[in-house]
């Protein structure tokens, strides 16, 4: 299972996408002082790190990263400062609707959206695994449904080809015997096609 990164309203995984944009995953302190300052840093409340514990190099300065060697590392007594803390969202008063009301704020919506257009299809969802199933048994049979759809597209494609070989190769040996009747055939072919 990939690392997630420890720090407040942080989504990054160590995953091959991750990876591959630069974005390393660094473990927290084992030194007491240290790892103090580290989760005071992370304003976690109750949060107690385990060795699983990371966080990634979003919460860093570039001057904090050590990249002389073949690996990346943090250097000494670097704290994570790079945090977008979002304040908790204020509650609001629910507002009374009644049937009439919920239609008329359908009947603005609907005025004020473009108008409709065939939606474009979206993209498979970004799975951690090729070999992770879909999330539901529906996208799993529509998946399945597809690739024997594809499968069977490719064996029709295989018989035409192989049928326009066949075909191919009658025409020229028909075309062959009719050069030979009329002995318009030179040495220099006839020994082309003996190879």
């Amino acid at each position: 299972m990939p690392h997630s990164c420890a720090a407040l309203d942080c989504t990054k995984r160590c995953t091959v996408q991750t990876r591959s944009l630069g974005i390393t995953f660094h473990r927290f302190p084992k030194e007491a002082v240290m790892k103090k300052r580290w989760v005071k840093a992370v304003r976690r409340k109750g949060f107690s790190p385990s060795t699983a514990s990371r966080l990634c190099s979003e919460h860093f300065n570039t001057e904090d990263f050590d990249r002389t060697g073949q690996t990346v590392r943090l250097r000494d007594g670097v704290v994570p400062s790079v945090f977008s803390f979002s304040t908790p969202p204020k509650k609001r008063r629910a507002a009374k609707t009644t049937k009439t009301s919920s239609i008329k704020q359908e009947s603005k919506a609907a005025e004020s959206s473009p108008p409709a257009h065939k939606p474009e299809p979206q993209p498979a969802p970004d799975l951690d695994h090729s070999y992770a199933l879909p999330p539901s048994l529906g996208d799993m049979k529509a998946k399945l449904i597809e690739a024997l759809e594809r499968v069977e597209n490719l064996e029709r494609e295989m018989r035409n080809a192989k049928d326009r070989e066949r075909r191919a190769k009658n025409a020229l040996q028909v075309l062959l015997e009719d050069l030979k009747e009329k002995n318009l055939v030179n040495e220099e072919l006839k020994q082309k096609l003996e190879l």
